[in-house]
Order: C-alpha cells, then structure tokens, then sequence
C-alpha cells in the first residue's frame, strides 16, 4: 500500500500539472467532507445539478462535468417581507434557519445585512426525492404559516422531461391572524456556478418578461478555462393576485452601484422593485472580483383565514458538454429546446406551467409503495432518497449525436415496411477462433463490425500510439425515434470520478432498469461496444508499478473513461482490470436480466457477439480445465484492495451465474452449440466450485490458504442474486443458499453494533471483524442493499430488512452519522466513510426488484433452464454460421428455430 501510496501521489501531481483531476485522488478530500445539512438534489438528470440543503441554501454544484463545488453560495436564498394593515406588524427574514458562518458583519453592504433572524424551532423539512417540503409554522410572523414545496422533474419513464435542468418551489401562504397581510416572497441568485466562479468577471444579468405571466431574470455566466458558457434563469409566475417584480443586478460589495443591503431595504420598505427594471436590458459585465446578483419578488394579499399560493422557478442552461481532452455533445434537453443558451427561458416557463403534471406523475409511481403498509417506514423513504445520485452523482445525458472525431460507421438500412422479411447480415470475429455467427433477424436490420484478424484497421480502438489518438467505429444500430435516448453517463463517486464504473453499476443498475429501462439497455449497448475493442496504449498500473494496454479486446472495460468518455475508457489505472474476473460475467448477468426483463428482441441480437466474446475471453483463466475460473493472487476484482487466490466465491459465483444466462440467452437467440458449450461447462465447474469453497454452512472466502481464506463474505451469493433477480434456476441447493445468508446474518451483520451499521465483507468464523485489509473491515452500503435482496429472494424477508436498516440507522437516521443524500461508498465500525456520494447504494432497488419480480421473468419459458439443454461429447469448437428467425416479437412467447450446420 506504501508503494501504491507514493505512485498514486505521483500520478496526481502529473495529472495536476496538465491542469486535469486525476480520477482518484486521496489527497485532496476538502470538498468532501460530510455534513448533516444536505437536502433534496434539483433538476432533471443529465443536465448538471444543483442540491439544496435542509435549511435552504444551494450547495453541492455540480454544472461542469466532473467539477464538484460542495460549499454553498450564500447570496442564492428566498426571503420573505410581511406587512399587516394598521402598519404596526412587519417581518424581514431570510428563510435560512439556524446560524451561518461568515454572516452577521455589522456595517456590512453585502448579505450580512439582511435579516438571517428565524430560529428555525418551529420549523420542519421533509424530504421525499424528487420532491421536498420546509414548513415555517409562525416564523417569522407568528399569525403566518408559510411551507415550500420542491419538486424537480424526475419522473420514470419519461425520457423528455426527465432530462431538464429546472426546478419549481411552490409557496403556499395561509393567514392565520386577523389582518390582511401583505407578503412579498424574494428569490435572489449569484451569477456563479459554485466556488469562486463568481469572481471571474464578464458576467451579465439581463431581465425578461414570458408568455402566461412568467416573468423574471437571465443571468449569463461566462465559465473560465474554457468551458460552454451557462445561463441561469430565475423566475416567478404572475396571476391576479401576484404581482412579480425584478431587480436584474446587485453587487455584494460597497462599490457596486446597487449593493445588496440597498436590495433588501428596498424590499423592506415597498416590498417590491419598480416595474421599469424589466425595461433595463443587458446589464454591464462585472469586472473581476466582482459579484453580481439578481432578484425576483413576487407580492401577494393574503386575506384573513385565507390562503394564497406563490410560484419561483429555477432553469440552468449549459447546452454543451465538453470533456477535458477536448469532445463535446449537446445535453439531452437540447433535442426539446435547442443549444441556445436562452433555452433557460422556455425552460423555466415549463417548469412553471408543468409542474403539476410532474407532480401527478410523481404521486402515481410513489404512491402504491408509500400505501404498502407491508413495507417499513425507513424503507419506504430510504427507497426514494437514495435515487438523489441519479441527479447529483454527477451525471450527463448527451443526445445521440456523435461528437466530433468520432467515426460511425454507417449503413443505412431502407425502412422495413410489415411483413418485410428481409435479412442483414451481421458477421463477427468471435476470440482468438476466427467463428462467424450470422444472424437473420426477420423485420431487424441489424449489423456489426468485421473484426476478422486481417482487418484489425477496421477494429474499434486500433491505436497508433505515436499520434496518442483513439479512433472510435462504433457499432451500427437501428431504433426508432421512440427508442432513441441518447447516452447517459453518472460517476462512481463525486470522489472516484470515473464514468459508469462497471463493477459498481452492477448493483446500481437496477433503479435505471425499473425506472429508466432505456437508459439502462443504452449503457449496456456503450459496454457491448467496448467488449469488442481494444486500446493498445500503454498504460502504467499502480498497484504493481508495471505497464500494460489500456484496455484488451474481449474484455469488459472497467469504466467509460474520465477525461474523454467513449473514446479513452478504463481511467481506472490501480490494477490491469482486462484482468479482472468479476467484470466479464458482470457484463452477461446484466444483459441477460435486462433481456429477460425487457423482452427487447432488437436488444439482445445486437449485444450477443459482445456476449460470447466475454465468455470466450474467461477461459483463459480457468488454468486446470476443470471449468471454473481461478483468481490470481492480487484484487481481481470490484474488492480491488482484498486479496484472492486460487478459486473465489465472489468471482467463481459470478462465472457459474454468467455460464447459466449465457447458455439461457444462446438458446434464445438460437445458437445452441455455445448454449451446450455453457451447459457442459456448468456442469464441470459447479461441482469443483462446492467441493473447494464449501465448508458445511457457508462459501469459504477463497480457496488458498491465506489468514482469511476461510473468511465470511457478506457479497459470497452475487451470482446467486443475479440468477434469481433474472428468473434463472438456483445455482445451489436451497438449504445451502439459506445456510450461507443466515450465516452472513449472524456474523457480519448481527456481531456488529447488534446490526445497526449493515453488513461488513469480512468476518472470521470466529466472530471477529476481518482485518485483512480496508476493504474487508468496511460496510459497503450498496452491497448490503444487494445482501438484502438476495434474502429476500431466497424467502428471508425479516433477515433482508433486518440487514438493509443497518444502513438507514447508520446513514440515514437521526442517530446516525449524517450522511443523508451523500451516501457513501462504506464505513468502517468507528464511524469513518469512504467515498462520498457514491453509486452503489442505488442497490437499493434491487430489492424493490426482489419483492416484485417482474412479468417478463415471472412467464420466462422453461427452455431457459440448463436441464433443456444437449450436453455436447466435446468442448467448444467454431460453429458454423447460426440462422436465428424471430417469429414472435414478445419474449415470453418467442418460437426460435435454429439450423447449424
């Protein structure tokens, strides 16, 4: 670790010094730091996010890729001015409960100068993703209850609306007193994008006037080194009642022409700005060191007993995403809204006219789960809270287009009218064996790249490493409109910024696939792809100070890449990860559970040379033929810091599940002779995998003869998780499968804090805490999710919410550590995190996935089991090209015939 410690520092300092973050980086943890103050993430995925924390302020920046700004911006707040009839009442308070540092100067002209004065005793929050709710029960006027609600626009299975960059807050004023009341609400915002971007200078404000009453301020953000400009818009909705007012630029400081303190006393005063500033046009650009603000307020009469209800809106828009190493794409809502950086306006008028559909939507996917009174409390709310990451973990949705320097390679297919029986052929170069397969797909146009060992120019990836370039020919597809998504992109971690870190979204995926199927057979397609390439480059690996090629064909690639994702993957340089034994049948697991699930025929014939390549690119590693995968004495695997040798439960796991949906997704897709190759191959390896790893009550950790060898390890079922969660029939006896969870219960979960921290990896048979390593020390929140769900599916439900509470307690709960909405990768038994923020807890959802199989799975056709399957007298020889004929598009009810010959 010492070794590994002084290369990382190293590669981080060269990093820094081409002005680049590296994708891990120990050594800097500043804005990283966790806090109880975070709240409900805004906006849509994909488009940058901006959270906001339980007492209102606006943190966690997150608009460039890859920047993380944690800290808030002070002056981005609402506020409200009550005045009573008769004059002898009035309030000025900013709605930000509690003490804030730095704030309070005396004299100051800046936003020390406002009314930071509510206690926030009788104030709550609530928080239920995407939406949540802050009551100010009599604060500050004692005879006004004032509540705010939050709502973004992530709603499932929306493609369109999901991927906006806007968020509403509904105020909702109720006059408890005697007297009318006058009630100006002020929303004020910083031309800033976190940080000190506020400081750079040559931002401008300029005032608009919409369509149905929508009426507020642009303010146009010039980013520094280069990157697309955004422009923020923050706007309220005039009706009868409420009358909005801007003021499209204040300075924070004593030379500004209008300061922040003139601001609020003029709020103060008339409780609201002179309806000439919409006439102001472009305000003049602020010089460097210079802040410059806006404000919209909106005023409303609030009768006796009566009820009145207020509406901001909040849009960002950066219509360009451009990585470091130069590749750009437009955002996914630029399909709706074009790259104009003025889109902000049409966007938060949508928001504001919108938002009550989003909010039907919103309700009828949560309620039937918030209703199921069969469901834990902690659960329910923990279920939704932790989709936060899906918004905030940094996540980029690009429409389809290409980018520039990208090669696609394009054969247009004439459209297929009904009953077109047509055939494309599609024609891969399968391993080292030079195999063919042809597939004819009726009324599917479907072709993939020759990668036959002479023309290795035409490959994907093929390297000339003197120009330090990667050539991308991706593989051609064809969808409809409707099928189109675009690409989407979240990050392991706000800390480990690597794109769609494999190994991790193996647990995460689940949410994406019950709430974004599209997205989630998308990214499938992006690694799909990827298998089928190879980046010569090369590459120096940490861990073991040896250098290597960036990325293998046939093998999974670890990430997506950093600096220039789908061109330069695998960012992940600690270990040689083509290596790896976990991320091959992670890859066919995930494909298989997204077929079946999905019944999408056009999904599966397009990923299935990726699919074969991956399985024939294991054999490698099963060194003494008995058909199971052997590891290699180094972290081969997601646990990239603990150690396995010889045979492992976690990986050998992983490999007997991928043989079994390997063999299942052959049969359906007709060609049999590798579905037996998987089936005889099963059948050799299960036997040795039990005889080696199973000691009478559990999975031991690894077949070798280490101090942990015999170890518990909590994630020993993986595969099993994945053979239930996709229908497939056990891979074990079920008494074994039930001795080992039990186990894992009343070891790593029940000996530690009495099984309110979740479930560690490592535990000895002796009770005892694994202290191997970090990594088996810590509990992983998202494994524990997956621990649970595979409880669940094995009939251990109280075990399963047992095991998944210690995560809420620990995280979630007011007892715990305070890590709501930046769940982290892992703790240890004190209390220390690892990785804020992180991916996996998104597990979550498989076990949601656990307590309602889908119908698609439920109705799988029993040709999937290994037992239909011919048992070939030899192993795996090159099969001659496979005719697949779909005669129904349902996939429970598909009828294939196969001709091999």
């Amino acid at each position: 670790m010492v070794r590994l410690g002084v290369r990382l520092w190293s590669y981080v300092r060269e990093e820094a010094s081409h002005g680049r973050k590296a994708p891990i980086d120990p050594f800097t943890r500043g804005s990283c730091k966790p806090s109880a103050s975070q709240g409900v993430p805004l906006g849509g995925m994909g488009s940058g996010s901006i959270s906001r924390g339980f007492r209102g302020e606006f943190r966690q920046w997150q608009i460039i890729p890859g920047t993380h700004e944690a800290s808030p911006v002070m002056a981005n707040q609402f506020s409200i001015f009550i005045s009573r009839d008769g004059g002898n009442k009035s309030y000025a308070s900013v709605l930000a409960p509690g003490q804030h540092e730095g704030l309070g100067k005396n004299n100051d002209q800046g936003i020390s100068s406002w009314g930071w004065n509510l206690s926030g005793q009788r104030s709550t929050y609530h928080a239920l993703f995407p939406r949540a709710w802050t009551v100010y029960d009599g604060e500050p006027d004692p005879d006004l209850k004032v509540s705010c609600r939050q709502i973004s626009p992530f709603v499932p299975h929306n493609y369109r609306d999901s991927s906006l960059p806007a968020a509403v807050f509904v105020y909702t004023l109720v006059n408890t007193g005697k007297e009318r009341a006058k009630v100006s609400l002020l929303f004020t915002w910083a031309n800033s994008v976190g940080g000190v971007s506020h400081m750079s200078g040559d931002h401008v404000n300029e005032p608009f006037i919409g369509e149905d009453g929508v009426s507020g301020v642009l303010l146009h953000h010039r980013t520094a080194k280069g990157s697309p400009p955004v422009t923020f818009s923050i706007a309220a909705c005039e009706t009868q009642n409420v009358n909005v007012t801007v003021l499209p630029c204040f300075g924070l400081s004593q030379e500004s022409s209008i300061t922040a303190k003139d601001m609020w006393d003029t709020m103060a005063q008339d409780g609201q700005f002179d309806r000439e500033n919409f006439n102001s046009g472009l305000s003049m650009p602020s010089s460097p060191g210079e802040t410059i603000c806006a404000a919209v307020s909106a005023t409303a009469w609030v009768e006796p007993h009566g009820k009145c209800t207020v509406v901001f809106g909040l849009a960002w828009s950066s219509p360009i995403v451009k990585f470091l190493k130069g590749s750009s794409y437009n955002r996914r809502y630029t399909k709706f809204y074009g790259t104009s950086e003025r889109a902000s306006v049409n966007l938060v008028h949508d928001a504001l006219t919108n938002y009550k559909r989003w909010e039907e939507e919103i309700e009828k996917w949560q309620d039937p789960i918030l209703k199921d009174d069969k469901l834990p409390e902690w659960y329910k709310f923990t279920l939704f809270n932790e989709l936060y990451f899906l918004v905030a973990g940094g996540t980029v949705w690009i429409d389809s287009l290409p980018s520039e320097g990208m090669t696609v390679d394009h054969h247009p297919a004439r459209k297929m009218e009904k009953g077109d029986k047509s055939v494309v052929e599609a024609k891969l170069n399968c391993g080292e064996r030079g195999v063919e397969h042809t597939f004819s797909v009726e009324s599917e146009t479907k072709t993939f790249p020759q990668l036959s060992g002479e023309d290795m120019s035409m490959t994907p990836w093929n390297v000339d490493d003197s120009q330090n370039s990667s050539h991308l020919s991706t593989v051609h597809e064809v969808h409809t409109e409707m099928d189109d998504v675009g690409r989407f992109l979240y990050l392991e971690g706000v800390e480990y910024i690597m794109w769609c870190t494999y190994d991790v979204h193996f647990y995460a995926s689940f949410a994406l696939l019950e709430l974004f199927p599209k997205i989630e057979l998308s990214i499938q397609r992006d690694f799909a792809k990827a298998v089928l390439c190879e980046d010569g480059r090369k590459v120096k690996f940490l861990a073991e100070g040896k250098s290597g090629i960036r990325k293998a064909r046939g093998a999974v690639p670890h990430d997506l890449g950093t600096h220039d994702p789908w061109h330069e993957m695998n960012a992940y340089n600690i270990h040689d990860t083509s290596k790896w034994k976990d991320l091959n049948p992670k890859f066919v697991l995930q494909v298989y559970r997204d077929f079946s699930a999905t019944g999408d025929m056009s999904f599966g014939v397009d990923v299935w040379p990726s699919v074969r390549a991956a399985m024939e690119y294991m054999t490698q590693f099963d060194r003494d033929d008995d058909g199971l995968i052997e590891n290699d004495g180094f972290p081969d695997q997601t646990y990239d810091a603990w150690t396995v040798h010889g045979v492992s439960a976690y990986c050998g796991g992983l490999w007997l599940a991928a043989l079994q949906a390997a063999g299942a997704m052959a049969l359906q897709l007709g060609d049999k002779e590798f579905a037996d190759w998987c089936k005889s191959t099963f059948l050799r390896a299960k036997p040795v995998f039990e005889e080696k790893l199973w000691n009478g009550s559990y999975f031991n950790y690894d077949s070798g003869s280490s101090s942990n060898s015999k170890s518990i390890q909590a994630d020993q079922l993986a595969g099993q998780w994945y053979t239930a969660s996709s229908g497939l029939p056990p891979l074990f006896d079920e008494c074994k499968i039930r001795s080992s969870l039990q186990k894992v219960y009343d070891f790593n979960v029940m000996k530690v804090k009495g099984g309110r921290m979740g479930a560690v990896n490592g535990m000895h048979p002796n009770g005892k805490v694994d202290e191997t390593c970090m990594q088996s020390r810590e509990v992983w929140t998202g494994v524990t999710y997956a621990v649970a769900a595979t409880m669940i599916l094995a009939g251990m439900k109280d075990e399963a919410f047992g095991t998944a509470e210690g995560i809420f307690t620990a995280g979630w709960s007011e007892e715990g550590y305070g890590y709501w909405f930046q769940t982290p990768e892992g703790w240890t038994m004190d209390g220390h995190f690892r990785s804020l923020m992180y991916m996996r807890p998104l597990s979550i959802w498989s076990m949601q996935w656990a307590l309602n199989p889908r119908k698609a799975i439920l109705e799988a056709p029993t040709i999937i089991t290994m037992d239909r399957m011919h048992i070939p007298s030899a192993p795996l020889r090159p099969c001659q090209p496979c005719q697949v004929v779909k005669k129904a598009s349902c996939f429970g009810n598909s009828v294939f015939h196969c001709s091999c010959q």
